[in-house]
């Protein structure tokens, strides 16, 4: 399931050309071969706080970039060896999230569609509007900084919803989850099922080798369940030793096939020292319940599934048990 990204992100800070972290200055690279258009681009550039650094051809820019790493690279496109969309190809092999704006006294149309294929931000015609550059290079660093944003309120989105030790969703986002999809199966008459999942005699297990052992042996149980399961399924840590597994569009049979599969995985898989546990393996018991077939909200499906579950635990472990009424 994808992570929402807020339409706008409001509290943008103020332009600097040191950028988001505040220390290390942005680092512009000038290809050019006129010494007089470097010269310019050096001093206005350094004059708006940037770390220029210039160089006369293609050849000597990618020795550049290849020992030192440029946020910006402006380049002039006609330029005897190299020309500029070999440097530009070559920047983005090197490192793609280098900006590279191209200028060029030659402008035409399908020069600058080609430049923007190949990954140019932007294009620019002599002679060199001095505003213009300076705009530009304002704008893509404001554009860095919107799009790092964006990437850590993703982080800390997948950060709340996620449980630190499995890396699957945790208590709070499975329930979160859980009422969406009841919500679309009650607005289009869809079917869910839920796996209330436990591992078989764990305090056993983990009194007998210790927390460490017990929190690798769930992490791999998170990993079988994971890769078991259908890329639709939805799967959860719901606390302490016991998983959940949402199955959106699956009525109970087909979750009991899920189920299963699931469960025998789990009971093939290799774990290590098992002879402290009471059967010497290490296995799982699964409870199955469905909507709208045992229940008609959340809440109510939570606890039939955990009857079930209760119902497989109490009958010998190890085992699929779909709720049914008394």
């Amino acid at each position: 399931m994808s992570v929402d990204v807020p339409d706008k992100i409001r509290a943008t800070e103020p332009f600097d050309p040191e950028g988001a972290a505040g220390k290390v200055p942005v680092r512009v690279l000038i290809v050019d071969d006129e010494p007089m258009i470097r010269q310019l681009l050096t001093d206005v550039l350094g004059d708006e706080g940037y770390t220029v650094e210039t160089v006369p051809c293609g050849e000597e820019a990618v020795l550049k970039l290849r020992d030192a790493r440029f946020d910006y690279v402006i380049t002039d496109l006609m330029m005897p060896g190299m020309s500029g969309l070999q440097v530009l190809e070559t920047v983005k092999q090197l490192d793609p999230e280098t900006e590279v704006v191209v200028m060029t006294g030659y402008a035409s149309l399908n020069t600058a569609v080609e430049c923007m294929k190949l990954g140019a931000a932007d294009y620019l015609n002599k002679p060199i509007n001095i505003d213009e550059i300076r705009i530009i290079i304002k704008r893509m660093i404001e554009k860095h900084s919107l799009e790092q944003k964006a990437r850590e309120v993703d982080f800390y989105k997948e950060l709340s919803r996620t449980d630190g030790l499995t890396q699957l969703y945790n208590h709070k986002f499975f329930h979160q989850l859980l009422g969406t999809e009841i919500s679309r199966a009650q607005r289009y008459g869809g079917k869910i099922s839920l796996l209330m999942i436990d591992v078989d005699h764990f305090k056993a297990y983990n009194d007998g080798n210790g927390h460490p052992m017990g929190d690798a042996a769930l992490q791999k149980v998170s990993w079988i369940l994971s890769e078991t399961s259908r890329d639709v399924d939805s799967v959860a840590r719901y606390g302490g030793e016991e998983f959940a597994v949402i199955a959106p569009e699956t009525p109970k049979a087909g979750a009991m096939e899920l189920a299963e599969r699931l469960r025998r995985r789990v009971e093939e898989a290799q774990f290590q020292k098992t002879e402290v546990m009471p059967n010497k393996q290490f296995t799982i018991s699964i409870g199955v319940a469905a909507y709208p077939e045992d229940a008609t909200t959340k809440s109510e499906l939570i606890e039939k599934a955990d009857q079930a579950l209760y119902g497989a635990k109490s009958t010998g472990r190890n085992r699929v048990v779909a709720w049914q009424k008394p």
